[in-house]
C-alpha cells in the first residue's frame, strides 16, 4: 500500500544548467547556457511510483542524475528524508549511494561483459561491506536473482551477460540495483531496448518490487502508456519544465495541457474504427539552447494565445494534487 503522507525524496525548485560553446568556422563564437532542468518541484512517497514522461531532450535523464546525486544542482535542493543530498560529504554520499539505485536503459551496456553474473551482483555488496564473507554474499546474490525471476539462480550465476537474453540481462540489472536493499529506485527507459513480447514482464517485476519493498520509485519514459502501467502519479516534462503533474489516471482522463494531450494522441489505439485527430502538435522541439520566450510550448501549440508568446505561465493547482502550467487555466490571462 502507498503511504500517501510520507515523502521519501523531494526536489525543490531544482535547476541544472550547462555551458555550451557555439562554434562557427572552427572558432568558438559564443558561449550560451543550456537550461536542462529549470525549476522543477516533484516528490515521491514511500511505496509509490512517479512516472516522468516527455520527448527526448526534455530533461528526464538529467533529472534522474540529479536525484541520484550524479550531477550537482545549479540551484535548488534534493531532500532524502530530512537531508539535503547536495550537502553530503564523501562518507555520507557513499551511504546515500546504497539507498538510491538506478536501472539503466540498455542492460548490455550497463553490465560489465567481463564479469560473471555472480560477480555483477556481489560487487555492490563487497563495496558496501554487506555480508560477513564471500559465501554469505553469494547466497544474497542468489536470493535477489530468484526474486527477480531468474530461477533457479544457480543456472545463471556463472554466466556472462552475452550468454543471456535481453530480458534476462535487464532482470540482472534490476537484481543488482535491489541487492543493496535501497529506499529509492529510478528506472530510466527500462524496456525501450527489449522485445515487445517481454516488456510487460519486466514492468510487472519493477512494480512488484517497488510495492513489496516499499520503495520510492521513478520510471522515466517517452511512452505515456508505459508510465500509466507502472506509475501512481505522473509528471509531464517539456524543455526542462514540469508542465503537468498529478494522479496518473486523473491526468490521463483530464489532460489539461496541450502537450499532454498530444502525447496521448500519439499512443496507438487497437480500435481501427476510432478516428483520432493528430493535429495536436506542430513542428519540432526548439533548440534547448535558444528557448522560446513565454511558454516554451507556444511555437508548437494550436491553442496558443498572445500572452503565451511573452509571459511564462505559473503552476496552477487544479485540485486533488493535479497541477498544470498553462495560461488556458490560469489567472495570468485576466491580469
Amino acid at each position: 500500500m502507498t503511504n500517501a503522507n510520507q515523502k521519501l525524496i523531494e526536489a525543490i525548485d531544482l535547476r541544472k544548467e550547462f555551458t555550451v560553446k557555439m562554434k562557427g568556422k572552427g572558432r568558438i563564437r559564443e558561449v550560451k547556457t543550456l537550461k536542462a532542468v529549470d525549476g522543477i518541484n516533484i516528490y515521491v512517497n514511500e511505496g509509490e511510483t512517479l512516472g516522468i514522461v516527455g520527448e527526448s531532450g526534455c530533461g528526464k535523464t538529467t533529472t534522474a542524475k540529479l536525484l541520484l546525486g550524479l550531477y550537482p544542482p545549479t540551484s535548488g535542493k534534493i531532500v532524502l528524508g530530512d537531508r539535503d543530498i547536495s550537502k553530503l560529504d564523501k562518507k555520507q554520499l557513499k551511504d546515500f549511494r546504497r539507498k538510491a539505485q538506478m536501472v539503466f536503459q540498455d542492460p548490455y551496456e550497463s553490465l560489465n561483459p567481463r564479469f560473471r553474473i555472480k560477480d555483477t551482483i556481489m560487487e555492490p555488496l563487497e563495496i558496501h561491506g554487506i555480508g560477513k564473507d564471500k559465501h554469505e554474499r553469494y547466497e544474497l546474490a542468489k536470493e535477489i536473482l530468484e526474486e527477480s525471476g531468474l530461477k533457479p539462480a544457480d543456472q545463471f550465476m556463472e554466466r556472462f551477460p552475452h550468454e543471456m537474453s535481453g530480458g534476462q540481462r535487464q532482470r540482472v540489472a534490476i537484481a543488482r540495483a535491489l541487492v543493496l536493499d535501497p529506499a529509492f529506485l529510478i528506472a530510466d527507459e527500462p524496456v525501450s531496448m527489449l522485445d515487445v513480447s517481454i516488456r510487460a514482464g519486466i514492468l510487472r517485476l519493477l512494480r512488484k518490487m517497488i510495492l513489496d519493498k516499499n520503495l520510492a520509485g521513478v520510471v522515466i519514459s517517452h511512452d505515456i502508456s508505459l508510465v500509466r502501467y507502472t506509475s501512481d502519479r505522473t509528471a509531464v516534462m517539456y524543455l526542462g519544465k514540469i508542465v503537468e503533474q498529478g494522479n496518473t489516471e486523473e491526468l490521463i482522463k483530464k489532460r489539461y495541457h496541450p502537450y499532454t494531450q498530444a502525447l496521448l494522441e500519439a499512443v496507438p489505439n487497437p480500435d481501427p474504427e476510432l478516428k483520432l485527430s493528430l493535429q495536436k502538435i506542430k513542428g519540432e522541439a526548439p533548440n534547448p539552447v535558444d528557448l522560446p520566450t513565454g511558454c516554451r510550448f507556444h511555437p508548437r501549440c494550436i491553442k496558443c494565445m498572445e500572452i503565451c508568446k511573452s509571459v511564462e505561465p505559473k503552476e496552477i493547482d487544479m485540485g486533488h494534487g493535479h497541477k498544470v502550467m498553462c495560461h488556458l487555466y490560469g489567472g495570468d490571462k485576466n491580469e
